[in-house]
């Protein structure tokens, strides 16, 4: 066996020693891949074990994250915080080695993959930051930002709907520092892929402007050598390379079956296929020595390219203060002093908006201050209000532009948008109709459980929309986003309240942000008659309320706070004491200490009614079993919403009437 072989080898076996001791787990990939792997990582990948999150470093995501313990093993073996202990531990409580990939648990891994086609989107927005970042920052001598995107996808990633999305948009904006291995063993769980995949994947990446390489052989380094180096000296378009691999490689009774794939191979045919390839070690989890000193060598090459990336840096800044001060907040995420400031004064007038509308007003008043937030939406920036004025279009000719154009591509939307955050250097925003947050909701999930800073903007938010009809309006979806953990959701009352929800949302940098808006127009709160608006930074707060202690609490979120508060002003007035409570985010309002939420919800005051447009469920949390909720538990219709409103009874007289039916009864009983 020569040496390249045994460095192989030697990732194969980790990966499938760590499989067989979990008694759980993927062998057959990490067997099929590891030649590309390997000549990937000893040859090309720009990195520093030793920094893993050095800003220059080529980015590396392995999409087929059911083969984790290939990259655990790469991970081990080139110096990264993770210890042959580790690998033992694979799949284990608190190990830093799960059965999938996660961001922020291992060191070195870029992002959390394993549900198929996420991680290919993700390397597409890493590489459309690196070019944004690039063609900012970036001057003659300085190539501060210049690096590549690698992923290794597999069979599943390319039939997930996801990938068709994210590489058609990848192709048109002619993204040539992102390069593609698939990982094409034609197996998936069920058998092979005859059954379900029979299309020339090489013809579809050429009709999507790709360079496509191959097929070569996938288990031979010397032509993954010549195909990594043909596609990184090609401009102007992206790159994917089918390599042809045998899943299982090796095992003698189940390579290039579908039994490799996602079961231990068993620790006789273990040893058959350690045989089998000349691998002279029965013992698990061995690594020859002079194979790990030479996996190693990978930390002085990252440290000597660091040094030098680090020493024209400082240069840069010698030459270029101001660009150098800006590229260090946009990388560590710092917003620049004042960013804000009289932010919450611009809508402090009286009239009528949509919260779309002054969302977008308020876009445009902090993006000139924060030159690092950049987005865009699903073919809907006019109707959803996202477009930067003057921010120019981010394209093939100019990748200064700050304004992203995804096209019809939810999906890849939001999983670029991780992408774009996981990244580092640009604070992502990603807009569409509410309704259609159902085709976003995998990497809406994902970028929660990442704890990414990525901004969701969803508008027509209700059956508010009117005449579009079902179809357009979400009734599940705003509590449905509710249910995702570590995702904020805030749908602001009015122009004052969505003003506060940019900066609460600019400001969170531990996860992702839903802000919901109207369509329709809804009232400009009075705040010289009401609370102001800073109570939307603890999710919730009372709006208005009777001189007297309360009989009965309505709470409402969005354009239903204003029907609420004119029903607590009438009942005011027939003499029953009442206090609106405005309640745009259930996240953050329950994270309150319990003394505020009290106060906002006296729990003495058990008549409560909440209206919001949408599905009822949930809403016992904050009314109670007792309590009365106003929404619509069926889909909406086709007519204008007013008449929608009124016909479904949204309103402030049935909110009055089922008021006192409900105090009624409580003195009563």
């Amino acid at each position: 066996m020569d040496f390249e072989d045994l460095c192989i080898n030697t990732l194969r076996f980790l990966a499938v020693d760590a499989v067989e001791k979990a008694k759980s787990g993927h062998p057959g990939a990490p067997m099929g891949q590891a030649a590309m792997a390997y000549v990937l990582w000893d040859k090309f990948l720009k990195h520093n074990p030793r920094d893993p999150s050095w800003p220059d470093r080529d980015r590396f995501i392995l999409s087929s994250g059911h083969a984790s313990a290939l990259l655990y093993a790469l991970l081990y073996l080139t110096g990264y915080d993770l210890t042959l202990e580790d690998i033992k531990s694979f799949r284990q409580w608190s190990s830093k080695t799960p059965g999938h990939p996660e961001y922020g648990l291992t060191p070195g891994i870029e992002a959390t993959t394993g549900p198929l086609g996420q991680g290919l989107a993700n390397a597409v927005g890493m590489a459309i930051a690196e070019r944004w970042l690039a063609s900012h920052y970036n001057k003659p001598g300085f190539d501060l930002i210049d690096h590549f995107t690698y992923a290794i996808v597999s069979d599943g990633d390319l039939m997930e709907g996801i990938s068709h999305e994210a590489a058609s948009l990848a192709g048109t904006l002619k993204l040539e520092k992102l390069i593609f291995l698939y990982d094409a063993n034609q197996i998936t769980i069920e058998g092979s892929t005859e059954f379900t995949f029979s299309e020339d994947v090489g013809l579809r990446f050429k009709a999507y402007g790709w360079e496509v390489i191959g097929p070569i052989d996938g288990l031979n380094p010397m032509e993954v050598t010549k195909a990594i180096e043909q596609a990184r000296n090609n401009a102007n378009r992206p790159s994917i390379i089918i390599c042809r691999t045998i899943i299982g490689y090796g095992s003698p009774h189940k390579q290039g079956k579908a039994s490799s794939h996602g079961e231990p191979l068993g620790e006789e045919e273990v040893l058959l296929a350690k045989k089998s390839l000349g691998w002279p070690y029965p013992e698990p989890f061995t690594v020859p020595e002079e194979v790990l000193k030479h996996f190693r060598q990978a930390i002085k090459r990252g440290e000597e390219a660091q040094r030098k990336w680090q020493e024209k840096l400082k240069l840069y800044q010698k030459s270029y203060p101001e660009e150098a001060q800006s590229l260090n907040d946009a990388l560590n995420g710092n917003l620049p002093e004042g960013w804000d400031k009289g932010l919450s004064d611009i809508f402090d007038i009286q009239g009528l908006t949509a919260t779309r509308d002054a969302s977008g007003k308020v876009l445009n008043i902090v993006a000139p201050k924060i030159p690092y937030l950049i987005g865009g939406s699903a073919d809907l920036a006019p109707s959803n209000k996202t477009y930067i004025n003057g921010g120019g279009d981010f394209t093939p000719q100019d990748y200064y532009g700050r304004n992203l154009h995804f096209g019809v591509r939810e999906h890849a939307m939001a999983a670029i948008s991780n992408g774009l955050a996981l990244h580092k250097g640009v604070i992502p925003y990603a807009g569409t109709f509410l309704v259609f947050s159902d085709y976003m909701r995998p990497a809406v999930r994902l970028a929660a459980m990442m704890k990414q800073q990525v901004i969701f903007i969803f508008t027509h938010d209700s059956i508010g929309l009117g005449e579009d009809g079902p179809t357009h309006q979400p009734v599940e979806q705003l509590m449905a986003l509710r249910t995702i953990p570590n995702l904020t959701v805030i749908r602001p009352a009015d122009a004052a309240e969505t003003a506060i929800a940019w900066q609460m949302a600019l400001k969170r940098q531990n996860g992702p942000t839903a802000l919901i808006l109207t369509r329709q127009k809804v009232p400009i709160l009075n705040r010289n008659e009401l609370a102001p608006a800073d109570g939307v930074r603890r999710g919730g707060y009372i709006l208005w309320k009777s001189r007297k202690n309360p009989e009965i609490i309505i709470i409402a979120t969005g354009s239903e706070v204003h029907i609420g508060l004119k029903a607590a002003r009438e009942l005011d007035k027939a003499g029953v004491s009442a206090s609106l409570v405005s309640l745009p985010s259930w996240e953050i309002f329950d994270q309150q200490e319990e003394e505020y939420r009290n106060l906002v919800l006296p729990p003495e005051v058990r008549c409560r009614i909440s209206i919001e447009a949408g599905v009822t469920m949930g809403w016992e949390r904050y009314i109670g079993q007792s309590g009365i909720a106003l929404g619509l538990d069926h889909f909406g219709a086709s007519a204008p919403y007013e008449d929608l409103y009124q016909h479904f009874g949204l309103t402030s007289e049935r909110i009055f009437k089922e008021a006192l039916k409900l105090i009624g009864q409580k003195k009563s009983d």
